[in-house]
């Protein structure tokens, strides 16, 4: 049987590779790294989203690629007002929230904002323990 730990990458394909990698950068704390072949990427904890060109995407690469595509969500130890907070300070419009959502773990506490792509991105809370 086939167990699976965790996800160790995720693809995003981008109008513009640099301008991207900075917002991810600038805003969400990301690490620009480039790999083999030149190719990009951002890392944060165990994780990293290659970078893909669009319309000079690597092979293999999901049927219908394109800018926008993706609904993100990223679990963060910052308190949720401080993220918000930060959001205000770069200039990046709230979409939504702080709202409750459910998670993989359980309920988590999330605002909603796009990247210069127009993929949505959660940055989001865990919610632990129960108020008395």
């Amino acid at each position: 049987m086939l167990t699976i730990d965790r996800i160790d990458h995720v693809v995003l394909t981008a109008r513009d590779v640099d301008t991207t990698a900075a917002f991810y950068v600038r805003v969400l704390g990301m690490t620009h790294v480039t790999f083999e072949g030149g190719r990009q990427a951002l890392q944060f904890g165990r994780q990293k989203i290659n970078l893909h060109q669009a319309g000079r995407e690597f092979e293999p690469k999901a049927e219908r690629p394109g800018p926008g595509a993706l609904d993100l969500c990223f679990i963060t130890a910052t308190p949720i007002d401080a993220v918000v907070a930060h959001l205000n300070a770069t200039g990046v419009p709230i979409l939504d929230g702080p709202v409750v959502r459910t998670g993989a773990e359980g309920p988590i506490l999330s605002v909603y904002f796009r990247d210069p792509d127009g993929n949505l991105l959660e940055v989001s809370n865990r919610i632990t323990g129960s108020a008395s």
